[in-house]
């Protein structure tokens, strides 16, 4: 994990039974070698790519005998427990299969409203939609088994019904003598399932979760058997027949000088063995695209790329100017007229609002979060404020999140310190179990 944080490897690799805690913001692929158990750990881990904003790819690879594999993992468990596992599986599975939008079915899993038409290409489904069919007639006959059947079983079972099968349970309980028993023979298995499974996306039907996932009918639904509408789907597709095909990923319209970005993320790399840090804590990629598009050269143009704090700038950013400042004279390319004056108004209303907030005995996180910045840019941003001569009065947050012993070691050694660097206090007192977040905070003090 180190290493991987310090981007001295590129890959790393976790079972299930391993909790990979990677706090980095630039994951740029996370892939499932096989289907996750439920759709909250997939949504859990695929929601580690691409937290810096900027595009990342998640791919799952997946085949029916994942899901065998999963139920054999339950045989030995209690039968409650084997039959909630089985629905989280039979949702998951839902979610591999699909041939919709990806996006909206997550949403609506986690109980919200999602028009695939915003979508724009980012899920595979919407990239290279398939044919849809007219299933209006169908539709109102699936719904119908499912009242025929008293909305107390799942979809398997309403399938089986539909498609006429004489199974035990079909038998013991008589359904074969019902008049829908068998009406949607003429149509397979995966038919029935997918028109079922738009249902529940359509908010025809909803599954008791309580109950294990029984078919209930909404409002939406009882209507819709006596006046339906329109409604298309796309088929689901056997994925145990499905061959790859080549799959470009969703382009960036960002114009930058790529040759320059890669100047910059080598420099990164260097500078952030330098510091001992992860190479996101010096810069992170937005920054370093911005940089490769703006080509800034000056202190006050670093402190107007996006994420990068003036105390940001001061600190790391000399390296990449004289790096950047090299690169326009060699290439003699002609900097953006209009990049001195860019969000100038914004840097002065962020400093107004953390000093009136900090006023406020406002959490420093809550701050944090009202600006837009990340804890570390707030934290330099406040070490900017209180070196150009304005009083922060943290102490009631050091108070919070600090016990005195820590705080008095910090202030021991500044105290001491022929300097205020960061790193070279880091340097003395990680040893003693004290953040660099603590530090930066009695430095400000």
């Amino acid at each position: 994990q180190d290493a991987f944080l310090m981007e001295d490897i590129d890959v790393i690799v976790a079972t299930i039974a391993f909790g990979m805690g990677i706090d980095k913001p630039d994951v740029r692929f996370v892939i499932h070698y096989d289907i996750p158990k439920s759709i909250e750990n997939y949504y859990q881990e695929t929601g580690r790519a691409g937290r810096d904003g900027l595009p990342a790819t998640c791919i799952a690879y997946y085949a029916y005998k994942d899901i065998l594999k999963l139920e054999k993992f339950l045989r030995d468990k209690p039968v409650a427990e084997r039959e909630m596992s089985a629905q989280l599986m039979q949702e998951i599975m839902a979610y591999a299969e699909t041939t919709g939008c990806r996006r909206k079915f997550l949403l609506h899993y986690f109980g919200e409203h999602f028009d695939e038409e915003q979508c724009n290409g980012m899920c595979d489904n919407c990239r290279h939609p398939k044919e849809k069919i007219e299933v209006t007639k169908e539709m109102q006959m699936a719904l119908e088994a499912v009242r025929e059947l008293d909305e107390n079983y799942k979809i398997k079972t309403v399938v089986d019904f539909l498609m006429g099968k004489e199974t035990k349970e079909m038998k013991d309980y008589r359904f074969t003598e019902r008049p829908l028993f068998g009406a949607g023979k003429d149509k397979d298995e995966n038919f029935w399932s997918s028109v079922l499974r738009h249902a529940l996306l359509n908010d025809l039907l909803y599954k008791d979760i309580e109950s294990y996932g029984l078919l209930k009918f909404t409002e939406a639904g009882r209507k819709y058997i006596d006046k339906p509408w329109p409604i298309k789907i796309p088929l689901n597709i056997n994925y145990d027949e499905v061959s790859l095909e080549d799959d470009e990923p969703v382009g960036r319209t960002a114009v930058l000088d790529q040759a320059l970005l890669n100047i910059l993320k080598d420099l990164r790399k260097r500078e952030a063995a330098r510091h001992g840090v992860p190479p996101y804590v010096i810069f992170q990629e937005p920054s370093l695209e911005e940089m490769a598009t703006l080509y800034p050269v000056t202190i006050d143009d670093m402190a107007n790329i996006t994420g990068v704090s003036r105390g940001k700038a001061m600190r790391y950013g000399r390296p990449f100017l004289k790096a950047i400042a090299q690169y326009v004279e060699e290439n003699d390319i002609e900097r953006p007229t209009d990049f001195v004056v860019k969000q100038v108004a914004n840097k002065s209303k962020v400093k107004v609002n953390i000093i009136q907030a900090v006023d406020r005995k406002i959490p420093l996180p809550d701050i944090a979060a009202d600006n837009d910045l990340t804890m570390d840019e707030l934290l330099e941003e406040m070490y900017a404020i209180v070196n150009s001569g304005t009083k922060l009065n943290i102490d009631y947050y050091i108070e919070e999140v600090m016990d005195e012993y820590t705080a008095e070691d910090i202030y021991e050694y500044f105290r001491e310190a022929e300097s205020d660097s960061l790193d070279e206090a880091w340097a003395e007192l990680k040893d003693d179990d004290i953040t660099a977040e603590e530090i930066q905070l009695i430095r400000i003090k």
